[in-house]
């Protein structure tokens, strides 16, 4: 059997500066972020303790772990552009994948906090200054909207699990401005720790999806868009002379750090050299993929498939 193995790496023209680019303005981005939530924090605990209202302590307290996440993200995104070295031989790109699944499981605690706190306070309910609620409320729906209009062009796992945490925490303002709204026309108190219910649900359905997604990174699931079948079907289509694709493995190490590994097997004749420059530069123009270890056979392979 003839065959050769080799890495290859493909970058567009660019691609490089433009990466860099997008990193800084991310970097700066959760840096502004935290600046407005960690400012406005301490001044939603005191209020949501003077008040008494539920909603503005849950509020308070995803805004605490808004600026712990938003913290975190911020020194996954710096660490996780540390050069390889012995020990990290793919770097520490994948810092930024481990902090949105930090991330999004807080998240879920938080929830899963909101909602034992509204079942204590529907069963013993507490007087709540429906007045001072409201003003601190539509203070803290002020900061989470600029922080959310900073965030927002983020697309890597750990910029949206910041994000997710922000969004959490607008629609609990939300929920303290209703409630507050609601206790000062009405009287009806209950509606403080109904409204954070509804928060607290809304919150696990975003807390699960960074969770499952960073998850399945942090498994080296395949990226979205990497059927294996769709994959080999697509080389044996459009490269000349390749009889057969398999143990075809493809996953990331940061978002946008693809890899692949396959073995592919071609018809006897052709330059070993030019099918894995074919094989290469396909993976590359239609799945992304930035670096790409192929090995040639020119008989079906022995090995079971895996």
């Amino acid at each position: 059997m003839s065959h050769d193995h080799a890495k290859g790496e493909k970058h567009a023209p660019g691609d490089s500066v433009e990466h860099d680019h997008a990193i800084t303005a991310s970097d700066a981005r959760l840096k502004w972020a935290l600046t407005l939530t960690a400012g406005f924090m301490g001044l939603e605990v005191v209020a949501g303790l003077w008040s008494g209202s539920l909603a503005l302590l849950a509020d308070a307290g995803h805004m605490l772990t808004d600026a712990g996440s938003l913290a975190l993200a911020l020194y996954a995104a710096k660490a996780s552009r540390r050069s390889p070295d012995d020990r990290r031989t793919y770097g520490y790109g994948r810092a930024r994948v481990l902090a949105a699944f930090v991330n999004g499981l807080s998240l879920l605690l938080i929830a899963a906090w909101i909602a034992i706190e509204a079942a204590q306070r529907l069963q013993e309910p507490v007087p709540i200054l429906a007045g001072p609620m409201l003003g601190v409320a539509l203070g803290g729906l002020g900061v989470n909207v600029l922080a959310y209009l900073i965030l927002r062009g983020g697309s890597d796992l750990n910029s949206r699990g910041a994000l997710a945490h922000v969004v959490g925490d607008l629609l609990g303002s939300v929920a303290a401005i209703g409630a507050a709204v609601i206790i000062l026309t009405t009287g009806w108190s209950p509606a403080d720790p109904l409204l954070s219910v509804v928060v607290a649900v809304l919150i696990v359905r975003t807390g699960w999806r960074i969770t499952s997604e960073s998850a399945h990174a942090l498994l080296e699931g395949s990226p979205v868009g990497y059927d294996v079948d769709r994959v080999r079907k697509s080389l044996l289509r459009t490269i000349p002379g390749l009889l057969d694709a398999h143990h075809v493995h493809a996953w990331t190490v940061a978002a946008d750090d693809i890899y692949v590994s396959l073995h592919v097997r071609a018809s006897a004749g052709l330059s070993v050299d030019a099918v894995i420059a074919d094989v290469r530069e396909h993976l590359h123009a239609e799945f992304g993929a930035r670096h790409v270890t192929v090995q040639v056979e020119f008989e079906r392979c022995a090995s079971p498939e895996h």
